[in-house]
Parts: structure tokens; C-alpha cells; sequence
């Protein structure tokens, strides 16, 4: 009954803010691979679509990564999302689901590392116009055993008209979920982007991403590129 009242609290926020909604966002990327804070999920192309409601300051959104090989899809994800922003603060929490062939069903909210579904509130404080930076803290407090906690910072800039910005992501502590054996730099990242256009009406965003996760236990790194619709 507890999982089934969650389900309903949710669906009811999601129905209440999409009749209120002041402002829908809608679109997807295609990326070469999906690559999630310095780790490779699926080792294959993926479609992301997303969608997010905002009334005032409450936002709540969908996003899923999709494998296009089917060896891919045990690393298929759909998360839910809510977040409520006071200026240059937003606070909220993300639920991870990772809906696997044969893994567990979407009402297994099972707190022993093997349930379905990953909660993780967090914290997010931007910087002015000026310096616009980002920075970003979150933590699993439903069903990772270690509580794993990740730190973010990112800064954008602009080289000769292309949007570019700068990365790095941080786990605080041993972690399963990350692969760490304590405090590692898992996430460095550059990125570029610029809209190529295509018809007078018409612009296609691509992006191009070089990550680094210099994690002892991973010491990969990934070139990503993608386009948004």
C-alpha cells in the first residue's frame, strides 16, 4: 500500500501541474553513447526524450535514455523528477528507474539495492550572469546501501561564438553504484555546442562531449556526440 500511495501522490502532482502549467518543454537528444557522470550505460547509441511542466516555482519533468541495440537495453532508464527553485536555489529530488528485461517491475520500491527504483534529492546553486557557474549536490537516500553521495561544479564560456563548458564531478565516499573505493574525481568534462542550420526556419543543435573518469577503478574516457530536437 505504501508503494501504491506513492505512485498516486506522484501521478496526482503530475496531473495538478500539467492542467496549471505556465510553461512545457518537450524535445529529445540522440547521443553515441550515454554516458552518466564519468560511467557508460548501455555502450550504445541512446534516445533521450524529455518532458517538464512549471507552475511558478515547482517544475516536475520526465527524461529516459533508450539503448538502440538491444544488448543496450539492461541499461534503459525512465526517471521522474521535481524540483522548486528560490532565485539561484532549487531543491529537489530525482527518481531513478531503471526498467531492465526481467528486472524488477515498476511498483518494486524494495530498499536493499535491488529494487527498481533510486531516490535522490538534491541541491542546485547558480551563479549570477557574471559567473555563471553551477553547482550541484546529491545524494541516494533510497536503496543504495552506501547513501552515495556526488558534487558537481560546471562553468560555461564562449570561444568564437561556440558554446562551450567545463565539468567535474566528485563522489564523497566508497560507493557501489559509482565504483569508488572512496573520495574520486569520476567526471571531467569538456563540451562544445552550436546550432548548424539547416533551412532559413530551421537550426540543428549538435554538441560534442569529451569525458574523462579518472576513477582508479574505471580510468576511461569517452567522446560523445549528439543532437537535440
Amino acid at each position: 500500500m505504501k508503494h501504491l500511495r506513492h505512485s498516486l501522490l506522484l501521478g496526482t502532482l503530475l496531473l495538478a501541474t500539467m492542467v496549471r502549467a505556465q510553461e512545457v518543454q518537450l524535445g529529445a537528444d540522440v547521443v553515441s553513447r550515454y554516458i552518466w557522470r564519468g560511467t557508460d550505460f548501455g555502450e550504445s547509441m541512446s534516445v533521450q526524450p524529455g518532458l517538464s511542466l512549471s507552475v511558478g516555482a515547482l517544475t516536475v519533468g520526465t527524461w529516459a535514455s533508450y539503448a538502440i541495440s538491444a544488448p543496450g537495453a539492461g541499461a534503459n532508464e525512465h526517471d521522474l523528477y521535481l524540483s522548486l527553485s528560490f532565485g539561484a536555489v532549487s531543491i529537489g529530488v530525482t527518481d531513478y528507474y531503471f526498467p531492465a528485461p526481467g528486472g524488477p517491475g515498476f511498483f518494486d520500491f524494495d530498499d536493499n539495492g535491488e529494487g527498481a527504483h533510486y531516490l535522490e534529492p538534491f541541491l542546485q546553486i547558480s551563479g549570477p550572469e557574471t559567473a555563471p557557474f553551477t553547482l550541484f549536490a546529491g545524494f541516494f537516500a533510497h536503496n543504495d546501501p552506501d547513501n552515495s553521495i556526488y558534487l558537481e561544479g560546471q562553468f560555461p564560456f564562449v570561444v568564437n561564438g561556440v558554446e562551450m563548458g567545463l565539468t567535474v564531478g566528485v563522489v564523497a565516499g566508497e560507493s557501489g553504484f559509482y565504483n569508488t573505493g572512496g573520495v574520486a574525481l569520476v567526471n571531467l568534462g569538456l563540451s562544445a555546442s552550436r546550432t548548424i542550420q539547416i533551412t532559413e526556419s530551421f537550426g540543428l543543435p549538435v554538441f560534442v562531449r569529451y569525458i574523462l573518469n579518472p576513477n582508479p577503478r574505471v580510468e576511461r574516457s569517452y567522446l560523445v556526440f549528439g543532437f537535440s530536437l
